[in-house]
């Protein structure tokens, strides 16, 4: 039986929501202490209000239940982070860095800090865009993740604190919606094809951007934070890869099970941002140090996308 206490800031976010959950099952409801800036309803297991802007109450929480392991995944997302970019950047460094820091003090095991494929800029390649590449991100969120993984990789050399990383994809899930980032068109479309309503696009239809489907994603940061520490070569985070797909591909796919559904693309800001960003990755480095791999592609996320959707509308209809 494992002894970590797992404390998760910004359990109620996209990612969180599910992870959250994953992490009950490896490790015990009781054993895994969810926190948010707010609460959600019928929550099943140890919750804690928590501005990670806080340190001290961070601090009291990781001494009050023991913690061994930190998944940090507050942050305000690109698309959102544009509107507001010097408190996007005086957040998302506070709430890092507090984190950090209060895993220092304490020796906690293992620390995940989330970056992004936002850390690249117009210098990268946008086909296969390598591991080690130079970054110049365009979004301010894009400047906070590629600082934060130069400063995991600093508390690392410098304190030993064993902090790991991925440069998430777009991830798509059905559990929640998305909390503002620039590949949102990806989940929302869905859900506007069950709900059998026409979908405008904020991306043009030939905008290319590798995605994740979140079972996959949750999988990895898992997988991740379970290997050895040994083979753990990266220290600033990691590329993964699972599928590349444009808005005019996913209503392709939409349109096999719902045929009268209607897209219409009209892009916004959020397209000078998806330009800059990396069409596909090589995520060769994640697959040889512990051995990620993807389980969905388009068609497959698709299906599953389509089916859970309909579950939970039918559901909201029959109340």
């Amino acid at each position: 039986m494992s002894k970590d206490i797992v404390l998760v800031i910004g359990a109620n976010g996209q990612l969180g929501s599910v992870l959250t959950k994953e992490l009950q099952k490896i490790y015990g409801i009781d054993k895994v202490i969810a926190s948010d800036v707010y609460s959600v309803p019928n929550f099943e297991g140890i919750f804690q209000l928590l501005d990670a802007n806080d340190s001290v109450t961070i601090e009291e929480i990781v001494k009050q239940y023991s913690v061994t392991q930190i998944y940090h995944l507050a942050a305000i997302l690109s698309a959102k982070g544009e509107e507001q970019p010097l408190r996007t950047w005086d957040l998302n460094m506070k709430m890092m860095l507090n984190v950090f820091e209060v895993a220092r003090r304490n020796v906690i095991d293992k620390v995940f800090f989330p970056s992004s494929i936002a850390v690249f800029g117009n210098l990268a390649p946008l086909q296969n865009t390598p591991q080690s590449v130079f970054l110049n991100p365009a979004t301010v969120y894009g400047i906070s993740k590629a600082s934060g993984e130069n400063w995991a990789q600093y508390y690392f050399t410098n304190y030993g604190l064993d902090i790991r990383s991925i440069r998430y994809p777009g991830v798509i899930g059905y559990q929640s919606m998305p909390g503002g980032g620039t590949t949102d068109y990806a989940v929302d479309i869905y859900h506007s094809a069950v709900k059998k309503q026409p979908y405008r696009c904020f991306l043009s239809a030939a905008t290319k951007l590798p995605m994740v489907f979140m079972e996959d994603a949750t999988r990895a940061t898992i997988e991740l934070m379970q290997a050895p520490k040994e083979n753990i070569k990266t220290r600033t985070a990691y590329n993964i890869a699972a599928m590349s797909f444009n808005p005019a591909e996913i209503f392709a796919e939409i349109k096999k099970v719902y045929p009268n559904f209607e897209v219409e693309f009209q892009p916004d800001f959020r397209q000078a941002i998806a330009d800059k960003w990396p069409k596909s990755v090589d995520d060769s480095e994640a697959r040889n140090d512990w051995s990620w791999t993807p389980r969905y592609d388009l068609q497959s996320m698709t299906a599953v996308m389509l089916e859970k959707l309909e579950e939970k509308y039918n559901t909201i209809k029959l109340k």
